[in-house]
């Protein structure tokens, strides 16, 4: 699959995108765990059907630690039994907040509840932070097809 644009050869898409990077690295040191990030950000992918950011972010969860096993097994998550109560919060909280137009009135009260009941408050609001960038990122990848296969772990860091 050849890309429709390079974005980060253009002047505004190369500044979105050292943007939405630094707002990524800043999160990346929120008190949020790092496996839950990557949770969020693979599941959100799934969904949107970015197979650069699946591809980027299953690699990037692997290189640092993350089992195969929960890998595989993340778009099954609900019917798996290798993720904490807190993970299965955060990745109900990015289904919701992915697929806004699902549902009227976008993140059930419950949904939001079960978050709050696992992460406090700096947690809360940065997994809100990364449920919303990683969709940024995944609209930008699939509007110009971004091809999916050649990330390496450490590129955009």
């Amino acid at each position: 699959m050849e890309p429709r644009l390079d974005l980060l050869s253009t002047r505004a898409g190369g500044d979105l995108f050292t943007m939405l990077v630094s707002a990524n690295n800043a999160l990346a040191a929120s008190p949020l765990p790092r496996a839950t990030q990557e949770l969020v950000k693979i599941r959100a992918s799934q969904i949107n059907g970015c197979g650069f950011c699946v591809d980027m972010h299953t690699k990037e969860a692997a290189h640092a630690g993350e089992s195969p096993v929960r890998l595989n097994l993340i778009a099954a998550w609900r019917e798996a039994t290798v993720f904490t109560g807190a993970e299965r919060a955060a990745l109900e909280l990015v289904e919701q907040g992915t697929r806004l137009a699902d549902a009227a009135g976008g993140v059930t009260d419950e949904a939001w509840a079960d978050a709050a009941e696992h992460y406090d408050e700096e947690q809360l609001a940065a997994l809100v932070c990364q449920i919303a960038l990683i969709n940024a990122f995944n609209r930008l990848s699939v509007i110009v097809k971004r091809p999916a296969g050649s990330y390496r772990p450490g590129r955009y860091a």
